[in-house]
């Protein structure tokens, strides 16, 4: 297969309908490329899928939006705003904490009712966290207001910033900073939690994660209102007026490569599909492993990618119940007593506990549409090993879900008397339903050696015109990363030819 023609517009080929393939398709069809996404499954979103039984309708993946301007900002690239494809409004609190002793800190972005929040705990941590907020500002305007949109491609890109990175302590885990401001065990936990937003160990997450908790409290903490799948059917929406394309069931078995250059994908069916630039939006272990010829694979080879470290996986529990639960937060996180222990349990040791800490989304506090009239949505989730551990999944998770909404008794009362719907997802679905090596729910653990310039570049060092977005490549998980991904793309893709 030879490249496409210059006589029409270069086509571009975007694999994977993820928040980060449609940010990087919208993106190429605004720079004049010829735009298909390709989705292996049969509805869009990636992670972001959404399942419906019985009337509920259930977000599958994120469901916390923050930094929206970025989502903004692809809604201009075709003169539109985001109001005009979806709603999206503030959630408060956060989230509500519920210690293992029943006591509760509601995190907000305002700094008096978080600090009052504080004085419930300890008075002398106020002064201390003040201090953290001004660290955690530091870090945001060079981590994320400089470089999260920058790509990382060669090694001179990572020692222009080594200087700060060491200035900025970044050496340090998340937990060791939040503890050299605050000394309240429990609050250590409040503002140590974030990385595990993004499939990191807070213990040994790189410290400039911390940023994430300026972040939220600069722009908020939101959500789209018809669930999370709302925006994406709102970017989709996008970018088929603009002209783009997107075909569902469509598996790509393998990047076409001719001499060291894409030149487009051989699809399950056989069929070949020619492009000037391809975008991989898929898991980036798999899709190099499987889909990328070893043969041009110099720097990610399967002994680098087998070497690498990956993320937790995630237990996830889509139930819905024939009352309400009204003193419900939107987002809550239910922690147990052990915080680094079961974290331990979790990464390092990768056996499954009989504790947990759960995050509990009751989007329906916020959009009672997405249930049934006087009904409740939820999904709970529970950090767990990825498939490099040796969980029998499919045996242990009745049982293991059955304990986890026994435990949610203690704030939803009489919770499994009341459900009428209930899904069950595991590291296997991962796996098998998203291609996510080892069952990871992150990608790559989000610790300082696999960051910025050690993780894969958003311009692929194999092969020429092949680029990656998403959670794997740099800046790395959760909404504003996978947008920002795509935004990196904007510095690096030549022009489209006419």
């Amino acid at each position: 297969m030879t490249p496409p023609s210059s006589r029409h517009p270069s086509p571009a080929l975007v694999i994977g309908s993820g928040f980060g393939g449609l940010a990087a398709a919208i993106r190429l069809q605004a720079r004049g490329y010829d735009t298909t996404v390709l989705e292996m499954r049969d509805k869009p979103g990636g992670r972001a899928y959404v399942f419906e039984d019985k009337g509920f309708i259930y977000d599958a993946g994120p469901t916390i939006i923050t930094a929206p301007f970025l989502i903004d900002e692809l809604f201009a690239l075709a003169g539109k705003r985001t109001d005009e494809y979806v709603k999206i409004v503030p959630v408060t609190p956060y989230y509500r904490i519920v210690f293992h002793d029943g006591q509760v800190f509601d995190y907000t972005g305002d700094e008096e009712q978080i600090i009052e929040q504080i004085r419930k705990f300890d008075p002398d941590d106020v002064p201390g966290y003040l201090k953290f907020v001004a660290q955690s500002q530091a870090i945001f305007n060079r981590a994320f207001i400089d470089l999260a949109d920058k790509p990382f491609s060669s090694v001179a890109d990572m020692l222009r910033v080594a200087p700060d990175l060491i200035r900025l302590r970044s050496h340090e885990s998340v937990y060791q900073l939040v503890s050299r401001y605050v000394k309240h065990p429990l609050l250590r936990q409040v503002f140590s939690f974030h990385p595990l937003l993004v499939g990191g160990n807070p213990f040994q997450s790189s410290s400039i994660y911390s940023m994430i908790h300026y972040l939220e409290r600069k722009w908020g903490v939101h959500f789209a209102m018809g669930g999370t799948g709302a925006l994406v059917q709102g970017l989709l929406r996008l970018f088929t007026e603009m002209g783009g394309k997107l075909r569902l069931n469509t598996r790509v078995d393998r990047l076409l490569v001719e001499n060291g250059t894409a030149v487009g994908a051989l699809l399950g069916t056989g069929e070949q599909l020619p492009a000037s630039v391809v975008v991989s939006n898929a898991d980036v272990a798999n899709f190099y492993k499987n889909a990328v010829p070893a043969s041009v694979r110099k720097k990610w080879t399967d002994r680098r990618l087998d070497r690498m470290r990956y993320s937790m996986s995630l237990f996830l529990i889509y139930f819905g119940t024939d009352r309400t639960y009204p003193d419900i937060a939107h987002h809550s996180i239910v922690l147990t007593e052990r915080y680094r222990e079961l974290l331990e349990d979790i990464f390092r040791k990768k056996i499954l506990a009989d504790d947990f800490s759960l995050y509990l989304h009751a989007p329906t506090r916020t959009d009672p549409s997405l249930a049934p009239p006087g009904c409740e949505c939820f999904y709970v989730l529970s950090p767990v090993p990825n498939l490099g551990g040796n969980v029998d999944w499919n045996a242990v998770k009745e049982t293991y879900a059955n304990a986890i909404l026994e435990s949610l008794e203690k704030i939803c009362p009489d919770l499994r008397k009341h459900i009428v719907s209930k899904l069950i997802w595991t590291p296997l679905d991962f796996e098998t339903q998203l291609d996510a090596h080892l069952g990871s729910a992150f990608q790559f653990e989000p610790v300082l050696t696999q960051s910025a310039w050690f993780r894969p570049h958003n311009v692929s060092e194999d092969v020429k015109n092949f680029y990656l977005v998403g959670a794997g490549t740099h800046p790395g998980a959760g909404l504003p990363g996978v947008l920002s991904s795509a935004k990196v793309l904007d510095r690096v893709l030549p022009q489209p030819s006419a």
